[in-house]
């Protein structure tokens, strides 16, 4: 193999070794789910703590056992490249709960880690209780608003507390209150600052560009 190739083979593997791909995750990835089965949250992404997982459980079965109301949370790390969040749960939907009168009872909330995207999708039944505005106000602000700071626990926390209360027949609790804070003050302008940024960017990116390759080269030429 000429010299050329074989070093270049060792750039290549040198920087793929600092890469960690995120797990896909497709429909076929998932457990068989059917419907009346005591399974409520799965969190194949490890984001919600021990405790609210259990919460969450606990609050999840009481609604079905009080209302008959089933609600299934899934958190995922990330998508395969040909799906969206819309279609995922779509498909999800459709295996677990094939038939309308298996959907009729039915709210799936899913949300993919690597995107923070989240959908929401519900059965006949539940389209009678859960108006179409709360079920998107649900996943546009009430987590929507915790996930802007990643905090994930806090998104299904609220989501439960709401999606409980309006399965119940009580009062729509409504989506958090985001309140503004407006800084006054003198700073670098935003087009001063990314100009500077990406000024450092370049040259780092051209330094890296040139030395890696070169050290690469003799690294290998020195033990050879």
């Amino acid at each position: 193999m000429p010299k050329f190739l074989t070093v270049l083979m060792l750039f290549v593997f040198s920087l793929g070794i600092f890469v960690t791909p995120a797990q896909a995750t497709g429909v076929y990835d998932m457990p068989y789910l059917s419907a009346g089965a005591d399974t409520w949250i799965i969190d194949n992404a490890d984001t919600l703590s021990i405790a609210n997982e259990g919460n969450l459980s606990n609050s999840l079965k009481n609604l079905a056992k009080k209302t008959g109301q089933e609600v299934r949370m899934v958190v995922i790390r990330r998508l395969d490249f040909d799906q969206t969040i819309d279609s995922f749960s779509d498909q999800l939907f459709s295996k677990w709960f094939p038939t309308p009168e298996e959907q009729a009872k039915q709210t799936l909330l899913v949300m993919d880690t690597l995107t923070n995207d989240t959908a929401i999708r519900t059965g006949a039944e539940v389209n009678t209780i859960l108006s179409a505005d709360i079920a998107t106000s649900i996943v546009q602000d009430t987590m929507g608003v915790p996930l802007r700071e990643s905090k994930y626990n806090q998104a299904f926390m609220d989501a439960k507390t709401r999606l409980v209360a309006v399965l119940s027949g009580e009062a729509d609790p409504g989506p958090p209150e985001v309140k503004e804070i407006n800084v006054a003050g003198t700073f670098t302008s935003a087009e001063d600052t990314d100009d500077r940024s990406a000024t450092v960017w370049v040259v780092v990116l051209l330094l890296l560009a040139t030395i890696i390759p070169m050290a690469t080269y003799f690294f290998y030429v020195g033990f050879n």
